[in-house]
């Protein structure tokens, strides 16, 4: 069984395009059975409200010093790559809240659910965000993806009323900062090596094979994989 170690956050567009991508790669291996998701938590902003404050076009523009035009034809080419894998996605109507409690809940499903359970949690909360545009800071939208996964309604309540799993999420925002992680997606291959970005359905099936034969290679696609950091997401 090969673990892949995966550190995204919910309110990253190349989070989403970036599992998509490598999901259809598993798939094109044929590799399904023998590969493990080990989800951890990064949280692009730890300070953000739980209220929708402003706009994604407005937000994206102040953020990256762009008109408002700009701001939009960057948005519509990221939701381009979305929708070449069959997504509906809308990245601009997103309405951007904290993801905090969102990760807490998946941090529930890992300890008590298997693990198709979790990557159904994991693939819904990315729905929710990108494609129903609702808000993750939304204890009603969160309860209600979860039970949509198969999960306990009195568990995921229980959690939600509290900070239960808030140090496992922690723990993990400490362990990417010291392996120097500024941007997600970012994967671990095995424990072997990382591949940081939304790299493409080919690039993603290249480390795949890799790791089966244990090498530590690079990336011989030559491409440029897509991340969102603190400081914002790459640009195309």
């Amino acid at each position: 069984m090969m673990t892949l170690t995966i550190w995204s956050d919910f309110a990253c567009p190349y989070c989403y395009i970036g599992e998509k991508r490598l999901e259809c790669a598993i798939e094109d291996l044929g590799m399904k059975e023998d590969v493990l998701i080990d989800y951890r938590a990064f949280e692009l902003d730890p300070t953000a409200s739980k209220e929708v404050v402003s706009s994604t076009p407005e937000r994206f523009a102040k953020k990256y010093g762009l008109s408002l035009e700009g701001a939009k034809q960057q948005i519509q080419q990221i939701s381009e790559l979305g929708q070449e894998l069959g997504i509906d996605f809308r990245y601009a109507t997103t309405q951007y809240s904290n993801t905090r409690d969102a990760h807490r809940l998946m941090k529930l499903a890992e300890a008590k659910y298997d693990r198709d359970t979790v990557a159904r949690l994991n693939d819904a909360l990315f729905k929710a965000y990108f494609v129903e545009n609702l808000v993750l800071a939304d204890h009603k939208v969160l309860l209600d993806k979860a039970m949509g996964a198969g999960m306990k309604e009195d568990e995921v309540k229980e959690v939600l009323e509290s900070d239960k799993y808030d140090d496992e999420v922690r723990f993990d925002e400490r362990e990417a900062a010291m392996r120097g992680v500024r941007g997600v997606p970012y994967i671990v291959f095995g424990g072997d090596f990382a591949v940081p970005g939304a790299m493409s359905i080919e690039g993603f099936k290249s480390a795949l094979e890799r790791e089966l034969r244990k090498q530590k290679t690079e990336d011989a696609s030559g491409e440029r994989p897509h991340t969102c950091g603190p400081e914002g997401c790459q640009l195309l």
